[in-house]
């Protein structure tokens, strides 16, 4: 009777020994939420590129969802169908994951577990004030009534805010080059901080980090991107126009050519639009053409600012936003920017803006 049962006791000891090991080795993620004031039954979905990779449904406020990731990714953990902003993008990664939140409110969630995550928080932390500053001016700017002297002011101010976001960003980079936040966040930036200072900070990025979805992005940018000068010939394009026909940029010269790199969300670019059109009206039978080259992503949005601000001339695009490839083959950091080309093809002038453009105009023509 004895050996029966230490028999069995030996039996229950090594299935729990299994079971403990068994628990240990498991290798994937392991996300316990706590959200306050949230019903239950609510769906909770994380996405990656829009894709459902994985649900569960809230129970007492709280939510377990567990899978396995092969790296670090960038998701968003959202509720569906939920009048609430209820939605965080972060870092998921193999490890055990705590989330701590308030209905209506993931966006200022806590989130404990993932290293990459952590790094994360960290830059989120130092940009934040710029953060809402750059929101409250946006925000005053969306207003159309706005009298013109005070909303150059507040251009002023944004323009000022956007830098010390940068610089903000800049440093981080140096501070955690092994970091995928930073190569993410190289790429994100890498056309406002141009070829040079991208180069620059890319060598101080782990090696490892090259071969990642950023890394590529960043070293294509690198590869792309020439520093033009005033005397350099023009580096010829095709891309596609409203109508799906690809325009050739060498086909269109004329005896002066302007190459307007800008976007529909662009306060500054559409600012200057009526300016553009009347300087294309009064030299256009002159000799003087015009093609824009738009970094927008959503066709529709292209089309409706084109006809709005009334751009009659031949307008391109490859939908990539920032990774529009003819701005990068002209380096172009930020929008608006222009190259000016003459019948030579030889670059004459660069970031001519309504005054400085009309001048020109008037010396040329």
């Amino acid at each position: 009777m004895k050996k029966i049962i230490f028999l069995l006791l030996s039996i229950v000891l090594f299935t729990a020994s299994c079971q403990k090991e068994k628990k240990n080795s498991f290798d994937g993620y392991e996300i316990n939420g706590y959200v306050k004031n949230i019903p239950d039954s609510t769906l909770v979905q994380i996405l990656v590129n829009n894709k459902v990779i994985d649900s569960t449904i809230v129970i007492g406020e709280k939510f377990k969802l567990i899978g396995k990731v092969e790296k670090p990714t960038n998701v968003f953990l959202m509720t569906k169908k939920s009048r609430d902003i209820n939605f965080k993008p972060f870092w998921l990664e193999n490890s055990k994951i705590d989330f701590y939140a308030e209905k209506g409110n993931f966006i200022e969630s806590k989130i404990i577990g993932s290293k990459t995550q952590e790094e994360a928080n960290i830059l989120d932390k130092r940009v934040l004030p710029y953060k809402k500053e750059f929101d409250s001016l946006n925000k005053i700017l969306s207003n159309k009534s706005l009298d013109e002297v005070y909303r150059d002011s507040i251009i002023t101010k944004f323009n000022d805010v956007r830098k010390k976001k940068l610089d903000i960003n800049r440093v981080f980079i140096r501070e955690y080059p092994n970091s995928l936040v930073s190569s993410q966040t190289l790429n994100l930036y890498k056309t406002t901080f141009g070829k040079e200072t991208t180069k620059e900070l890319f060598s101080l990025i782990d090696k490892n980090l090259h071969e990642t979805a950023d890394g590529k992005a960043i070293m294509k940018f690198i590869e792309l991107s020439k520093k033009l000068n005033i005397g350099d010939k023009f580096l010829d394009f095709e891309q596609e126009n409203l109508n799906g026909q690809k325009i050739k940029f060498s086909n269109i010269q004329k005896k002066y050519t302007l190459i307007e790199f800008w976007a529909s969300w662009c306060i500054p670019c559409r600012k200057s639009n009526p300016e553009l059109v009347k300087e294309y009206v009064k030299y256009k039978d002159k000799g003087f053409e015009i093609i824009g080259v738009s970094l927008d992503q959503k066709r529709n949005n292209w089309l409706k600012a084109i006809e709005k601000d009334g751009l009659v001339w031949e307008n391109v695009s490859d939908l990539k936003g920032n990774e529009n490839e003819v701005a990068l083959m002209y380096g172009v950091n930020e929008i608006p920017d222009n190259f000016l080309i003459d019948e030579n093809g030889k670059i004459i002038a660069r970031g001519l803006r309504n005054e400085d453009l009309k001048n020109k105009l008037e010396e040329l023509f």
